[in-house]
């Protein structure tokens, strides 16, 4: 699908590419895979989070911003198993070759970003999002196990919170929250039988 033969802006295909690249290429190591898969999952997505809840923020489009929670969650959960692995890893990459990852990421999200987001509005504009993208990269070096290369702070106050587990009112809205494997199951649910129509 990414192949298709369409139109290709650079600046929204260039993250496609570069993931493509890191992920499928074979003469990189394991561990340097791992670093770009958590590249792709806590930095090419920050930005366009970061925009959504921007309008959550200001209690616009409801709906679009419940659904941006669940991804975010969902990816920020990505990139938690990708710092996971990298740590159990024998084999990591040195400082530097993940350094240049990162600083690749972080380059490309921004150019994508400054294309995306061309018009300053309140609260949110391109500078500071470029220096949202600098303080996520460094919260993923920490991550990994490295040190920050940027020193960014948030310039985002809406982004403080996003990741603490929400405990939502029945009838506030619909829940988003995760559940345990089977807390809603029944007896019956849990037997294994080798009967079962398909």
């Amino acid at each position: 699908m990414l192949r298709a033969r369409w139109p290709r802006p650079p600046h929204r295909w260039k993250k496609a590419d570069w993931a493509l690249n890191w992920i499928g290429n074979q003469k990189a190591s394991y561990g340097e895979r791992v670093v770009a898969f958590a590249a792709v999952e806590g930095i090419f997505f920050s930005g366009s989070f970061a925009a959504i809840f921007w309008l959550k923020k200001r209690g616009l489009m409801p709906g679009l911003t419940f659904s941006n929670e669940l991804i975010s969650r969902d990816e920020g959960l990505h990139c938690d198993f990708a710092c996971l692995m990298f740590k159990h890893l024998l084999h990591k990459p040195s400082a530097q070759t993940v350094g240049a990852i990162i600083r690749n990421a972080v380059e490309i999200e921004q150019e994508f970003l400054t294309e995306a987001l061309p018009v300053k509005l309140i609260g949110m504009n391109c500078q500071l999002m470029k220096r949202y993208i600098e303080f996520v990269a460094d919260r993923l070096l920490l991550e990994l196990g490295f040190a920050k290369i940027y020193r960014a702070e948030n310039p985002f106050d809406f982004m403080e919170n996003i990741s603490l587990e929400g405990k939502t009112n029945f009838f506030e809205k619909r829940v988003g929250e995760y559940q345990r494997m089977g807390v809603m199951a029944g007896a019956a649910d849990n037997t294994f039988r080798l009967d079962a129509d398909f």
